[in-house]
C-alpha cells in the first residue's frame, strides 16, 4: 500500500482526524479552513558568495501560520530537503503545539534548502545573514520570532540577532530571536529544553498510569533515534532519571547494548569520530534499525516520516515519544493505535523547546535573567499539566467514541470510518478547540 509522505498532507490528515472531537462541531466548520491555512508564506532567493569566490543561489522560506494567540514562533532549519510544504506543515504543528501548552504564540517556521554539512562556518554565517536580511520586516519580536532547528544552533541565532539588530538600531532587539547564547540574552535551560520536556512528559505519563506495569523511569529501557541536540540531551537526562538507554543512532549508524550504553563513551566517540557507530562493546545497527528494537520507550529524535507502513509492524516499543516533528505517519498511527502502542505526540512531547523559548522572550522583554532551577521548574509544571490534560481528554474521547464516530460518518459519508483515537487525537482536539474559541472571541476584522 502506497503512503503519501508529503508533510502538508500529513498535517491535514491529523487536523481532519481531530475534527469530530471538537466541541461545537457546527461552529468549527465555519472557521476550519481559516485555522488550517497559513497566514503568510514567503519565498526568497538568496545569493551568497562562497569561499571560492563564486556566487551560489539558495532558496529560503518563512511561513507564518497563525497569530490568533500571539506572534508567530518557530525555528529555522538548514537541510537539503527543505521545501514549502515541509515548512508550512512545521509551522502548523507549532501553532497547535503552542495552543496545547498554553503559551501566547502562534506557529511559524523557516528553512533554507542547502547541505549544511558542505558549508564552512563562514559560508553558513553569510547564508544566515542573507536570509534574515531578505526577511527583514517579516520577522520581529511582536510578529514572528525565529529559533534554532535542524542544523542550526545558538551560534546561528547569534548571527540572526546581530543581523536583525543592525537593521533595527535603537530598539530592544533581544526578543526578536530565541535560542541565543547565554551572554547574548539566552535563557538558562534553553539548550536542553526540548530533551528536558521529552523526559518530563515521559516520566509523568508513566506516573499517571499511562503504561500499566511501569510507574516511573527507573529501570525503563530507552532507544533513541537521532543523536543531535535533542537526542544527545535526552539520552543523558533519561539516564540521570534512572532509565537504561540501550540504543542510539545517527545518520551514519547506530549502536545497541541490552545492558545499557556507557553514555560517556558514546559522547566521546561521537565527538571524536562524528558518529556513534563503532563504540567498543556495542552491537552495530543500521540508522533506522534502532526503531525496531525491543524496548519500553522509543524516542524518534531525528526527522520526519521515520515510522511508516513499511516498518511499523516491526516496532516493538510499548511507548513512542516523538522528540522529532512528524516522525510517525498517519497510516502508522492507525496501526500503532490498533496494537495499543501508546504514543506521546510531537506537539506535546517536544514542546519543551518552545516553552523555554517563550521564557527567554519574556526575560528579554523585561531585561531579566531567571535562574536555571526556576526555568526548569516552570517547564516541569507546563509539561505535567499538558500531559494530564491530554490523558484526560483521550479517556473522554474513548468513552464517548460511538457518538463521535456517528458525527464523523455523517460529515464524511464517502470516507473511511474514524481511525482509532489516540493521544495525538486528544492533543489536537484540545489545541484546535482553544484556537476556535480564541478566533470566535476575537472576531474577523475588518
Amino acid at each position: 500500500m502506497d503512503e503519501n509522505l508529503n508533510l502538508w498532507h500529513i498535517a491535514r490528515t491529523q487536523f481532519e482526524r481531530a475534527a469530530p472531537f471538537i466541541d461545537d462541531l457546527h461552529g468549527w466548520r465555519g472557521i476550519a479552513e481559516w485555522l488550517f491555512e497559513p497566514e503568510r508564506t514567503v519565498r526568497v532567493t538568496l545569493p551568497v558568495v562562497m569561499d571560492d569566490g563564486y556566487v551560489h543561489l539558495f532558496t529560503g522560506y518563512r511561513v507564518l501560520h497563525s497569530q490568533v494567540l500571539g506572534p508567530g514562533k518557530g525555528g529555522i532549519r538548514f537541510h537539503p530537503n527543505v521545501d514549502e510544504d515541509e515548512v508550512k506543515a512545521l509551522a502548523a504543528w507549532m501553532t497547535w503545539k503552542c495552543a496545547l501548552v498554553e503559551i501566547p504564540f502562534g506557529g511559524a517556521k523557516g528553512g533554507v534548502q542547502c547541505d549544511p554539512t558542505a558549508l564552512s562556518s563562514e559560508e553558513k554565517q553569510r547564508l544566515t545573514r542573507r536570509f534574515i536580511a531578505a526577511l527583514n520586516h517579516d520577522i520581529g519580536p511582536h510578529t514572528d520570532i525565529p529559533a534554532p532547528d535542524l542544523y542550526t544552533d545558538e551560534a546561528t541565532m547569534a548571527t540572526v540577532y546581530d543581523t536583525y539588530a543592525m537593521m533595527h538600531p535603537g530598539e530592544n532587539n533581544l526578543p526578536a530571536v530565541t535560542g541565543k547564547p547565554l551572554n547574548l540574552g539566552g535563557s538558562h535551560g534553553r539548550a536542553a529544553a526540548t530533551a528536558q520536556g521529552v523526559v518530563f512528559a515521559t516520566e509523568h505519563f508513566l506516573e499517571v498510569g499511562g503504561m500499566p506495569g511501569l510507574s516511573g523511569l527507573a529501570g525503563t529501557t530507552i532507544a533513541i533515534q537521532g543523536f543531535g541536540n535533542a537526542g544527545r540531551n535526552a539520552a543523558r537526562l533519561f539516564h540521570d532519571a534512572g532509565a537504561k538507554v540501550v540504543a542510539v543512532s545517527d545518520t551514519k549508524g547506530g549502536i545497541y547494548d541490552p545492558h545499557g550504553l556507557d553514555l560517556a563513551a558514546v559522547v566521546e566517540h561521537k565527538d571524536s569520530t562524528g558518529s556513534v557507530s563503532g563504540v567498543s562493546g556495542t552491537k552495530p545497527l543500521a540508522p533506522k534499525e534502532v526503531l525496531e528494537l525491543p524496548c519500553n520507550v522509543l524516542v524518534p529524535a531525528a526527522i520526519e516520516n521515520q515510522i511508516t507502513l513499511e516498518n511499523v509492524d516491526r516496532v516493538q516499543a510499548r511507548l513512542i515519544v516523538e522528540a522529532a516533528n512528524g516522525p510517525v505517519t498517519p497510516a502508522a498511527d492507525v496501526q500503532l493505535a490498533a496494537r495499543k502502542v501508546a504514543l506521546l505526540p510531537d506537539i506535546l512531547a517536544n514542546a519543551g523547546g518552545v516553552i523555554v523559548s517563550y521564557y527567554e522572550w519574556v526575560q528579554n522583554l523585561q531585561n531579566q535573567q531567571w535562574e536555571e532551577h526556576d526555568v526548569v521548574g516552570r517547564l516541569r509544571s507546563k509539561m505535567h499539566r499538558a500531559v494530564e490534560q491530554v490523558v484526560t481528554r483521550c479517556a473522554a474521547i474513548r468513552q464517548g467514541l460511538n457518538g463521535y464516530s456517528e458525527a464523523w460518518s455523517a460529515a464524511r459519508p464517502t470516507e473511511p470510518p474514524l481511525p482509532p483515537p489516540n493521544l495525538r487525537t486528544a492533543a489536537y482536539s484540545i489545541s484546535l478547540e482553544r484556537l476556535r474559541l480564541a478566533t470566535k472571541q476575537r472576531g474577523v476584522w475588518p
